[in-house]
């Protein structure tokens, strides 16, 4: 019987059509960059300090430079500088120029501090939602809830909008979330207070995560299986092209709503790719609607140039016996061998998510000059896609995996002892890190697949994968509030995980060369076979399977989702 991956032999694996497909698709890849990162500019922490009614009148008539107003009128450097006054009447006519507080202090003993009750002084040219709701000192936490808000909304939606692309069809899910999503963003944008912002910003995670895995799950059934492997690593490679660019426009738009504004209305625009990217044939069979499919099949051909085969009206799907059995949650845990690979699993897209949000985070925190240093550590997830595809069929998937965990470990480790002046130095290490968590984040994805059963691969997939954006949820916690007992705390944590993650992967069996796993048997018995030609492509994943599969960066890139 005639399946999609036969007509496409014959018609093109990778023709002009899925070229044209790819390169429109890639574009809601590159959109998702500034929903699962944009936190590093939308929500920057300038240097800050009480604001003291008088104290820039003072400094006027004595003609200071702001590093003698910083002296004379501010308490201290770091959190006490930022976060408390001197409880001075600073309009007093008594206030000399020459160090104006010596006078006050009785007996040379301190004087009081009080809380910023007029507000702050914030030494940036531009704005974020900081400078803006004044979310610094007791309020510092509500900007690790706007990064939880969308990963949040990534766990929670990435059930219901995987339901509907397979509900409802592939091409109907990517179109609906991408208006929602770009109307949220635009919302975002003008929203009048925090809480709104956060409203919106929840609500755009609910959705753009399906996005992101509807484009990825879409690319991958329109091209033959010879292909599948490399567009969707290239695919997740558009991700990182969105984060390059996202460091330029905020470069270019210092000031948080302008840049909001800036990627979200650009999305509006992929609306009118709808009459360009048709719905998936594989997709259309599963439904019985053989007829659709036929038709986008032949347009397929047309497109590509070539002739579709005679019997193309007897496309259908090719028959799969183990899509019989009825998946369960327990069965993820029911043999040994699954318990020990979903517990490995779930560890390892936590970590993924947890060190690559983190490593983003801490050097947006501490870096230098935010801008470059973000667009350095962007630019070397392109080097590790092309690992990942030179890699993945002569080494293996766990060695790779394996090395790629321990040298993010152990490049957050280096940066421990790195003194804070050599930051040349520290963006270097951290984007040896970057690179190997990004590997990581694209190769998890595939191991996941390929270990579990065909039954219950999908629900393999979702089960594990949630604990990605269940990291990236906390992840925001754990680097700005660990960064306040001390600047390198988050990258102890990150040390470990990376390298307990290292030591983990090594327990998982080696999966290049192997047949997939039709049931639980195989599955604890998995065994190096040779691989067919036509089975180059790593896997030979169910239509609706390939819907949970995004990098969780996932862009994220993850993309981190991967990203």
């Amino acid at each position: 019987m005639l399946t999609v991956d036969d007509v496409l032999e014959q018609v093109g694996e990778f023709g002009w059509f899925q070229k044209q497909a790819f390169l429109i698709l890639c574009l809601f890849s590159a959109a998702f960059a500034p929903i699962y990162v944009g936190i590093v500019f939308l929500a920057f922490t300038p240097d800050h300090r009480c604001r003291s009614p008088g104290v820039a009148e003072l400094s006027r008539r004595c003609g200071w430079s702001l590093a003698e107003e910083l002296n004379y009128t501010v308490p201290g450097p770091g959190p006490e500088g930022q976060c408390l006054r001197y409880a001075v009447d600073w309009n007093q006519s008594a206030l000399g120029c020459l160090d104006p507080l010596a006078g006050l202090a009785a007996n040379g003993s301190p004087l009081p501090l009080g809380p910023c009750d007029q507000g702050w002084v914030y030494d940036t040219p531009g704005s974020s939602i900081v400078t803006e709701f004044n979310l610094v000192c007791d309020d510092s936490w509500k900007v690790d809830l706007f990064q939880s808000c969308v990963n949040l909304g990534f766990f929670l939606g990435s059930l219901g909008v995987g339901y509907i692309a397979d509900r409802f069809g592939r091409k109907v899910c990517l179109f609906t979330s991408t208006l929602i999503s770009a109307v949220l963003g635009v919302l975002t944008a003008v929203a009048p207070d925090y809480t709104s912002l956060l409203l919106f910003r929840l609500l755009q995670g609910l959705v753009s995560k399906g996005n992101w895995t509807a484009g990825y799950t879409l690319i991958t059934e329109f091209v033959g299986l010879g292909y599948r492997r490399t567009v969707a690593i290239l695919f997740q490679m558009a991700f990182t092209v969105g984060l390059v660019l996202l460091s330029g426009l905020a470069y270019i738009l210092p000031h948080w709503r302008w840049l909001q504004l800036a990627v979200s209305l650009p999305v509006f625009l992929l609306l009118f790719c709808y009459w360009f990217v048709p719905e998936s044939p594989r997709w259309l069979l599963s439904q019985k609607r053989n007829t659709q499919a036929v038709k986008i099949m032949d347009h397929i051909a047309q497109k590509n140039g070539k002739l579709p085969p005679a019997d193309l009206k007897m496309l259908s799907l090719e028959e799969d016996v183990a899509e019989k059995l009825s998946p369960s949650f327990t069965d993820l845990f029911r043999t040994p061998k699954l318990r020990k690979y979903t517990f490995i699993l779930m560890y390892l897209w936590f970590t993924s998510s947890v060190v690559y949000q983190g490593l983003i985070m801490h050097v947006g925190a501490t870096g230098g000059n935010l801008y470059l240093d973000f667009l350095y550590s962007a630019l070397v997830e392109f080097p590790a896609s092309f690992i990942i595809l030179v890699t993945v069929d002569r080494f293996g998937r766990r060695y790779p995996l394996a090395m790629s965990n321990l040298a993010a470990g152990l490049a957050c480790f280096i940066m421990i002892f790195i003194p804070h002046d050599l930051s040349w130095l520290n963006i270097a290490v951290a984007c040896v890190g970057r690179m190997g968590i990004t590997i990581v984040f694209q190769m998890v994805c595939l191991v996941n697949a390929e270990l579990f059963p065909t039954f219950i691969r999908n629900l393999g997939m979702m089960v594990c994968s949630s604990l990605c954006d269940l990291g990236g949820v906390l992840t925001p916690f754990l680097v700005f509030r660990l960064m306040e007992v001390w600047h390198g705390s988050p990258l102890v944590l990150f040390a470990a995980l990376g390298l307990v993650a290292g030591g983990m992967t090594l327990l998982l069996p080696e999966t290049k060369g192997i047949t997939l796993p039709e049931t639980i048997e195989d599955a604890e018995n998995l065994q190096r076979k040779a691989k067919p030609k036509e089975n180059k492509i790593y896997l030979q994943v169910q239509t609706s399977e390939l819907s949970a599969q995004a990098p969780e960066r996932d862009a994220s890139q993850g993309t981190t989702w991967q990203k």
